[in-house]
């Protein structure tokens, strides 16, 4: 180590590091603007006014039959004495129905009378929530069941058809907004998004970086001079690390000024399970880009271990969506351990004592894969 410090190697790998990081404009965008903008756009969509607009196609018949009574045409009696007939600029009517709510927010039905087949090809679309159709006086509803936002619909809509009458004031005394911090969609996905720039950066950033140099032949030139190998990848890792550092901490600043995020829990422990689950990832990214010069290959390499991550570890959504059977396997997974560790102290207020185990296992992940990746680790 000493001889390392004399020579000024380390330091010198170290510079041009971190010099050709900084001089690709790229990595200003997708490393630090991105995930902002993803941030901003996420946190707007999912903490805005709950009120909510659904779009119902009403399935138009060729004519009524006169011979029934008026009584029997329950959608379109409802729709002339409740709704407001508005017509959109490509002259369309739609029929606009909206049911006040202080607690919950306001919901907006817009109906809309089609043909079955233009009503399919919206809903394909995802243009529509809902198809709604009569037979002998009763009203079918047609949606996908494993759809909870056409479910929703159907629950408030088919309530309103079966009270013929719109009840303008809900009582909803027994709901109490949840106002305790760290429950907003917001909180759980900042987190996240952290997580995933670390696993991003490392992966692509180190992995991609090294197998493009070595298929360049660009490495070989290095055989020739003293320098370990040793010293080239911890140089690498250590600016992909402060690259790392920088970007979370702009993506939380950001969070923090525009959404009041805070951080509840040990910033000790914070920063432990951020470095830890930067060397998970660095470890791995070293060892898929230790023998190949193929960029096809270690394109490959780089999705099969990225890819099943970003589905399973709950970035977006929650893990505990997928099947009992699969969480622990889950819960085993790199970033789920980090997303889980950054989320446990950004909003459940962890300490050190709780982080200790999964930065524990993800730092021996690091050296081990670290360790045998150095093992195979060729220069051409």
């Amino acid at each position: 180590m000493y001889n390392l410090f004399r020579q000024g190697q380390f330091f010198q790998l170290l510079s041009a590091q971190f010099k050709e990081l900084i001089r690709e404009p790229g990595v200003l965008f997708w490393g630090i603007v991105f995930p902002i903008l993803m941030s901003l756009g996420l946190g707007i969509a999912f903490t805005q006014k709950p009120d909510i607009t659904r779009k119902v196609a009403v399935i138009e018949r060729n004519g009524i039959d006169s011979t029934i009574d008026d009584t029997l045409h329950v959608i379109e009696t409802f729709l002339q004495s409740n709704t407001e007939k508005i017509i959109s600029g490509n002259n369309t009517s739609q029929y606009k129905l909206t049911i006040p709510d202080d607690k919950l927010g306001n919901t907006t039905f817009l109906f809309q009378k089609t043909s079955w087949k233009d009503a399919i090809i919206r809903l394909k679309r995802g243009n529509l929530n809902l198809v709604i159709d009569e037979k002998d006086g009763e009203i079918q509803y047609h949606f996908d069941p494993l759809n909870p936002d056409a479910q929703l619909t159907y629950l408030k809509l088919s309530d309103v058809f079966s009270r013929r009458q719109i009840k303008v004031n809900i009582i909803n005394e027994n709901i109490i907004p949840l106002t305790v911090s760290g429950t907003r969609y917001i909180d759980f996905l900042v987190p996240g998004l952290i997580a995933m720039g670390v696993m991003m950066s490392s992966m692509w950033g180190i992995s991609w970086g090294i197998i493009e140099k070595r298929s360049k032949k660009l490495l070989r030139r290095l055989v020739a001079t003293p320098m370990k190998k040793s010293y080239f990848l911890i140089t690498l890792i250590s600016v992909r690390v402060a690259m790392n550092f920088v970007e979370s901490a702009l993506l939380f600043l950001f969070a923090n000024i525009v959404f009041g995020i805070t951080v509840q829990g040990s910033v000790a422990g914070l920063l432990i399970i951020f470095i830890t689950g930067n060397i998970a990832f660095a470890g791995i990214a070293i060892f898929i880009s230790s023998h190949t010069s193929k960029t096809e290959i270690g394109n490959g390499f780089i999705n099969v271990v990225v890819m099943p991550m970003m589905v399973l570890s709950g970035i977006f959504f929650s893990y505990h969506n997928f099947p009992e059977w699969s969480i622990p396997i889950i819960q085993k997974l790199p970033l789920t351990m980090l997303a889980d560790g950054l989320r446990s102290v950004f909003i459940e207020g962890a300490d050190l004592r709780d982080i200790s185990g999964p930065s524990l296992f993800m730092a021996a992940t690091g050296v081990i894969f670290f360790s045998a990746g150095l093992k195979i680790f060729k220069w051409h």
